[in-house]
């Protein structure tokens, strides 16, 4: 993780912050007591930076991704859920509303 060390971290760590605020606001996860004879889903930091159209680097991503591989449908989880939308797919909407004078 040689991002963390590097002459950028303080960008990172305020990426890390910033991701888990997010998922604190967006009640992303529920704390609960570990039961009996089950490990933990392990867990791992992406870091990514973000460019503009130009090629520019503009913002420093850092996601916290669990391990799902290790998950077993039915016992670990029960659906899964993705609350991002593309931004081109918005306008791609938008543009389908306004043509057809369709209400949002």
């Amino acid at each position: 993780m040689e991002e963390k060390h590097s002459s950028e971290s303080e960008q990172w760590q305020e990426a890390m912050e910033a991701e888990m605020q997010s998922m604190y606001n967006n009640q992303v996860w529920e704390l609960t007591d570990l039961p009996q004879h089950c490990r933990a889903v392990g867990r791992k930091w992406v870091f990514k930076k973000k460019t503009d159209m130009d090629g520019n680097m503009h913002t420093f991503k850092a996601r916290l991704v669990a391990k799902g591989f290790k998950q077993t449908h039915g016992i670990d989880y029960d659906e899964t859920f993705s609350p991002v939308a593309m931004l081109e797919s918005i306008r791609i909407l938008m543009a389908i509303s306004a043509y057809f004078n369709y209400e949002i």
